[in-house]
Order: structure tokens, then C-alpha cells, then sequence
């Protein structure tokens, strides 16, 4: 409980009298910090925090690594610049050491500002000389970061492609230098390597590697590759939404929780370039943004992310997970997240092509490669959509090829109108109906295409830089082991759609997300089901948690019972 002394302690309350103190320490919340915990993350709503006791550091994330930038002692106050721009925290603030804050509210601070106009003044001036100058949030916004890594490849090289891509989702800064670039030789700092050792990565102030396999660099770049222990509550297959909605449910219920992901966070949702309709972004969000910032309060949390690791198979009567390279990791539950994989389209030329002019679905990074250059898009549902809009920005036209006769929803698949109304809206964007593409055509990289289309049987070329191909997608499924039951098109099943066939010994009935096999879980696009959308998958995350809690309990009071009685047979 607050005193009115050590209200009084504050700076900026000291001059107030004894009334306005016995008025803060009613109004304020009393709160202790342990070591590394915040008091406010980045991008949390106003407030007026106070320190009483230790030490509070400030903390931006940039470029994926927490960097201070700032303290306060005893006496100080923090929250004064998005309360003065009625903002969200633009850095966090967490204890360095014990300590112990008071949290005013907004409406409570703007209370005590109307009778003790001074306490705005100082707060104004407080928030301007955190602002201003080469040590303030606008220097240190203005200051340029060095990239974590610099890339050296050709521009249509499908090996550096892949570097790209795996850097930039999984939220690592670098440059990309091309051979043929006037200043390549004086960023890279040394002669070029010749073309069968590129692509090379140099990391900042570290190694230069020729042709990195993805795991290699990822250690490089100190990305967690190796679990911390053998024993686990729940281990999470897959890092897209829903992997990393039960990552960050499961780590804030204390569970011991890990997380696998094959190549890098986010899944397909992480490349979707804008997201309109996903609850609480009334301007919309990206998938990459999205999988950041959930990455990070997963992280926070707790829960361990390795990246570059896949499962080679899962015991399931014992509940054993064994990763490539033979590591072998215990889970009291398994929670399947792993998401599905793009149809691959058997035309000619794409397979010469993938990486060069040709990609299955969109990475923001693409983006600025087609500047000035004519697109296509495949597909007629929102991702499709989504990447068209984001192509539009910088490709001089994107058109989208649609096997059917219109974009609009019909039989549950389509795209949805409020993206049909900004793809109208763009004049450089535009959609042939009926067509489908018959052939790529291009040696280096992809020069155009062949479309045919299916009225007519018409063949057409057209001229393309880029072909982005969003056409359905298959699940993640052909390793399982067959105690998973499967529908018909490989896609886990769940709850009660798991036939009576699949033997279950339990007491209980299945749990909704339950598979054949009792604490094993699936959720997201991997699971047998309809909806096949960000929020459903993040819901569905956040429900597996709470059926691993459940089961847990469970297990629990089954062992307690089981203990009880074993102990009351050999008591005299």
C-alpha cells in the first residue's frame, strides 16, 4: 500500500501538498517487479509510472535484440511521452533489479494535472527532453542500425533467394549486394567471391560462409537450434498463428513449452503482406508484423522457439518427439500446428523458375524486385488478393489469373469484398477470368508465360517478371504416424469426427481438438475442418491450451489417486 511519503518521494510530486498525496496514493497501483520483469512493454496503452525502489531500465527492441536505451532511480518518473502525445509506449521499461512502482492512470493523472497545472508543464517538459536529441527517442529513431548480415548474391539465384526470405521472417536486418553492383567490392570489403562460392553471407562481426545451410546460419546469428532440456509439458509443432497463439498461452500458464519450426516463424499467415479483417487492426496488419510481435511475447513469456528443426517422427504411445539429428524430447502433450504447404502446379518451366521470376505464395521482401516490372498472381482468395494489393505498389501492373469466372465468394471459396473493392480501386491492377498458365518461359530468370484459357482454349504469352502463385495448399501430414488418424485429403482429425474405429481407452470423451491418440492435439489449417483463417487458428491455438491444462489435471489427480491408495495398501 502507498504512503504519503513516499508519494512525496517522487520528484514530481514532491511540491503538491499533503492533500494531492493522500489523493495518488488512494488513486495509484502499488506494484513489485522482480528482475527482468516490465512495468510497460513497447506498444502498451498511456500511463504515469513512478519509481519508489531499484532500478528500471528502457528498453527498445531493434532489430530483434533488446537494446537499452535508458534508466530511471528512485524519485524518476516514465510514461511521460505517450501520455504527452496520448501515443502507445514507444520503448518498454523493465527492472534491472527488485523494485517497486506506483501506476497512475490517465484519468487520474489528468485529475491532478487540472488542479496542479505545473505537473503537466514538467511532465510536457520531461517528455520533449526524452524526445529530442542524439540520445532521445528521435536519435535513436533517426540512427540507422548495422544489418545483422550481408547477403552477396546474384538477383535471380534461388539458393540466395532462400537466404533472403529465411532472414527476413525470421526479423534479422542485412543488405543484399549484387556481383554486378558498382560499390559491391567496397561494402563487401574484399574481392568478390566467384560464382560457385556465392551466395556467401558475412554476419556482423562474425564469419563469412559460402553457401550456408539454413541451420548453419541461424546458429551464426544466434537463433535457438538446440532444445534446453528432454522433458517438456507441451511440445508445439509449427510456428504459425496457431503454434504461436498456444506458445504464448501455454508459456503464460507456466507450462514448460517448445516450440519446432522447421524454417521460421509465422507460417503462411507471415507472408501475407495486409491483413484487413483480423480483429483489433482497424488499419489492418501485415503477417509478418502479426508473427513478430507474437514471436516476442512468446519469447517473453518464456517459451523456447528453435527454428531449422523439424520432426522426423513422434512415438505416440510414449509421447516422444524425435528431431533431425537424433535429439529425442519427452512432452506430456503434443499440440500439431504444423500448418500446410502450397500446391505445387506440374507446368512446364516452373520448376527451372522457382526463385527466378516463379514463387509459391509472397514474401514482403519481393516486393521491391518487381519495382516497375509487370506481375501475375494466381489465385482468387484473400492471400491472392492480399499479395496483388502489396505488388501494386511497386510493380507497374499486377494481374491476377483466375481459373474461375469471378473473385467473388461462391461455395464457401473466393476472395472477400472488401478486397475486391481495393483491388478495383487500383489502376494497375487488373484480372483475366477463365485462365490458367500452361508454360514459363525464361533461362536466368522468368521472361513470360503461357495462359490458356478455358472457354476458348485460346493460348496467349504475356510478358512477366514475376509470377506469385497462391492456388490451395496440401497438409503437413505424411510424417504422423499412423495412430494419427487422417481424413481423406491428409488433413488430422479431431474430436468427435475421429471415427469409432480409432480404439480409446479413456474414461472421458475426446477432447474437440483431441486426435486418435489421447494427448495429442491439432489445431490451425493442419486440423480436419472448414475455417481455414488467421483468427480461427489463433483461437484454436489458445483452446489447445486450455485442453492440455485439462488433461494435465487430469493426469495429475489420476497419479495423486493412484499414490493414495498405493500407500493406504501398505500402511499397517
Amino acid at each position: 500500500m502507498l504512503t504519503t511519503e513516499e508519494v512525496g518521494r517522487v520528484h514530481l510530486f514532491r511540491e503538491l501538498g499533503q492533500p494531492v498525496h493522500e489523493r495518488l496514493a488512494r488513486a495509484a497501483a502499488d506494484i513489485t517487479l522482480a528482475t527482468g520483469e516490465y512495468a510497460a512493454n513497447e506498444g502498451d496503452e498511456q500511463a504515469l509510472f513512478a519509481l519508489l525502489e531499484g532500478r528500471i531500465e528502457a528498453v527498445k527492441l531493434v532489430d530483434g535484440i533488446d537494446r537499452i536505451v535508458g534508466e530511471r532511480h528512485p524519485g524518476d518518473i516514465f510514461g511521460e511521452v505517450p501520455l504527452t502525445l496520448g501515443t502507445l509506449f514507444p520503448v518498454g521499461f523493465r527492472a534491472a533489479e527488485p523494485s517497486r512502482v506506483m501506476r497512475i492512470e490517465p484519468r487520474d493523472y489528468h485529475g491532478i494535472a487540472a488542479v496542479a497545472p505545473n505537473v503537466a508543464k514538467e511532465v510536457g517538459r520531461l517528455a520533449t527532453e526524452r524526445m529530442t536529441g542524439p540520445t532521445g527517442l528521435q536519435g535513436l529513431a533517426a540512427e540507422q542500425p548495422p544489418p545483422r548480415a550481408l547477403v552477396l548474391g546474384h538477383h535471380w539465384d534461388r539458393e540466395c533467394a532462400e537466404l533472403r526470405r529465411f532472414l527476413h521472417r525470421n526479423q534479422i536486418s542485412f543488405a543484399w549486394l549484387k556481383p554486378a553492383d558498382p560499390d559491391a567490392v567496397e561494402e563487401w570489403g574484399g574481392p568478390i567471391p566467384a560464382d560457385g562460392d556465392l551466395p556467401s553471407i558475412r554476419v556482423v562481426g562474425g564469419r563469412t560462409v559460402v553457401k550456408p545451410e539454413l541451420r548453419r546460419l541461424a546458429e551464426l546469428l544466434g537463433l535457438a537450434t538446440e532444445p534446453a532440456a528432454t522433458e517438456y509439458d507441451v511440445v508445439i509443432v509449427g510456428a504459425g498463428p496457431a503454434g504461436l497463439a498456444a506458445a504464448v498461452y501455454g508459456a503464460s500458464e507456466g507450462l514448460r513449452t517448445l516450440v519446432v519450426e522447421r524454417e521460421a516463424p509465422g507460417g503462411q499467415a507471415g507472408t501475407s503482406s495486409r491483413i484487413e479483417n483480423y480483429l483489433g487492426f482497424p488499419s489492418g496488419v501485415s503477417g509478418h508484423e502479426l508473427a513478430s510481435r507474437a514471436l516476442q511475447q512468446a519469447r517473453r513469456l518464456g517459451a523456447e522457439i528453435l527454428v531449422t528443426r523439424s520432426i522426423a517422427r513422434i512415438d505416440a504411445l510414449h509421447r516422444q518427439v524425435h528431431l533431425d539429428g537424433g535429439d529425442v524430447l519427452h512432452a506430456k502433450t503434443i499440440i500439431l500446428a504444423c500448418g500446410v504447404s502450397w500446391r505445387q502446379l506440374p507446368v512446364e518451366g516452373f520448376d527451372r523458375l522457382i526463385g527466378k521470376g516463379v514463387f509459391y505464395g509472397a514474401a514482403r521482401s519481393e516486393a521491391p524486385n518487381v519495382h516497375g516490372l509487370d506481375v501475375h498472381v494466381v489465385g482468387a482468395g484473400n492471400s491472392a488478393g492480399q499479395a496483388a494489393m502489396f505488388f501494386a505498389t511497386h510493380a507497374r501492373s499486377v494481374t491476377l489469373l483466375v481459373r474461375g469466372a469471378t473473385l467473388a465468394k461462391t461455395e464457401g471459396s473466393g476472395m472477400s469484398r472488401y478486397l475486391i473493392d481495393q483491388l478495383e480501386s487500383r489502376s494497375n491492377v487488373d484480372a483475366l477470368f477463365r485462365t490458367e498458365v500452361v508454360r514459363a518461359h525464361g533461362e536466368s530468370s522468368l521472361e513470360g508465360i503461357d495462359v490458356r484459357n478455358s472457354d476458348t482454349g485460346e493460348t496467349t504469352r504475356l510478358d512477366s517478371a514475376g509470377l506469385f502463385l497462391f492456388i490451395g495448399a496440401d497438409a503437413e501430414t505424411a510424417w504422423l504416424p499412423p495412430e494419427i488418424a487422417l481424413d481423406r485429403r491428409g488433413y488430422v482429425l479431431t474430436g468427435p469426427d475421429v471415427g469409432a474405429e480409432n480404439d480409446w481407452h479413456l474414461d472421458r470423451d475426446r477432447y474437440l481438438l483431441e486426435t486418435s491418440v489421447p494427448a495429442i492435439f491439432a489445431c490451425g489449417d493442419v486440423r480436419s475442418g472448414p475455417v481455414k483463417r488467421v483468427a480461427s487458428a489463433v483461437g484454436e491455438g489458445s483452446l489447445a491450451i486450455a485442453f492440455v491444462q485439462q488433461h494435465l489435471r487430469e493426469t495429475r489427480a489420476v497419479t495423486t489417486a493412484l499414490g493414495s491408495g498405493a500407500a493406504g495398501a501398505v500402511s499397517p
